[in-house]
């Protein structure tokens, strides 16, 4: 199946069509501002007419320094300010500063370019857009996540994207956690993320869906939910290092063995034992509390129960663990 086919498909999935709210992505970029000072940043998944990333780094262009802004989208989705919708062509953009008073782009500030394919972030355009720059910064589609960090990685990009929580257990994403080469980002997973959607996926929303679960109103605006939303990255933040306090000492009552794996079940983050220098199995929300510091990630469950798949007490099954140790015991 080619490639193009796989992008269409992904784009009928619905949740490839959220698109992040500017505060959101304020909350969360404001932790890393000293890494983009005179750095290329790539939006390669933006339609710039909808996009708060190409927002976010236009009107803040100064106050982080950056070098230069490049955005590209999938084709025939044009900003109204430059399209005089007389051609369905995928475009790129390129920023790199403006003089004005206001420090506001304007139209003649940005670049326009048109590309010759539909803008796939895989297409080799694209991939040469890429490699020019320092640091990636986007919501990707759900559907293409492994394809799409598997690029990131295979060119060696700094990134901050946004994923669903589930892919921190993906074979090919949770290998990158253990190696300490992606992580999750600041923002508290488990906070409810919510999205702006397309008028007409909005009234499906309504019509099909239960308030509070897949979507929200507010202000009279109809919101996508996802509570299991996240940011993924490998840009360091100071509080990632902070070790968390632990209170609660070993006992083979409290902390039983599992049933096929060496390590003791630890069923909440907060109550793994400060006095145990062998391996536990912990939930996948402690990645919300981890520091490389403090913790040892050993793997994952499915990597050591073959066909069984998670770990078991005394028979009873326990949701996805992450196998960790005390670091420097």
């Amino acid at each position: 199946m080619s490639a193009n086919r796989n992008l269409h498909q992904a784009k009928t999935n619905k949740k490839d069509e959220f698109y992040t709210q500017l505060v959101d992505i304020e909350n969360e970029l404001r932790h890393y501002t000293d890494h983009f000072r005179g750095k290329v940043v790539y939006c390669n998944c933006d339609d710039p007419r909808v996009s708060n990333f190409f927002h976010y780094f236009a009107y803040n262009f100064r106050v982080l320094g950056l070098k230069k802004l490049i955005t590209t989208c999938y084709k025939n989705q044009q900003m109204d300010m430059f399209s005089q919708h007389d051609a369905e062509r995928a475009i790129w953009l390129e920023y790199d500063g403006t003089e004005n008073e206001t420090g506001v782009p304007s139209v003649e500030d940005i670049g326009i370019h048109y590309l010759e394919g539909d803008g796939d972030f895989r297409s080799a355009e694209c991939i040469e857009l890429l490699k020019d720059a320092d640091i990636v910064v986007t919501n990707p589609p759900f559907s293409l996540f492994r394809e799409y960090v598997a690029q990131l990685i295979e060119y060696d990009k700094q990134f901050l994207i946004i994923g669903h929580q589930n892919a921190i257990t993906y074979k090919e994403i949770f290998p990158l956690i253990k190696d300490n080469k992606l992580w999750l980002g600041i923002t508290p997973r488990g906070k409810d993320m919510l999205f702006d959607v397309p008028t007409d996926y909005a009234k499906e929303l309504v019509a099909t869906k239960k308030e509070g679960s897949a979507y929200r109103i507010v202000d009279g605006v109809v919101y996508g939910r996802l509570g299991s939303a996240c940011w993924y990255t490998n840009l360091d933040y100071r509080q990632r290092h902070e070790e968390l306090i632990l209170f609660k000492r070993y006992s083979p009552e409290e902390y039983p063995n599992y049933d096929n794996y060496d390590a003791i079940e630890v069923s909440k983050t907060a109550e793994i034992p400060m006095d145990w220098d062998g391996a536990m199995g912990v939930p996948i929300t402690f990645l919300n509390k981890h520091s490389p510091d403090q913790f040892e990630i050993v793997g994952a469950d499915t990597e050591f129960t073959g066909k069984l798949g998670r770990f078991y007490v005394r028979g009873d099954r326990k949701y996805a663990r992450i196998v960790i140790r005390h670091a420097n015991v």
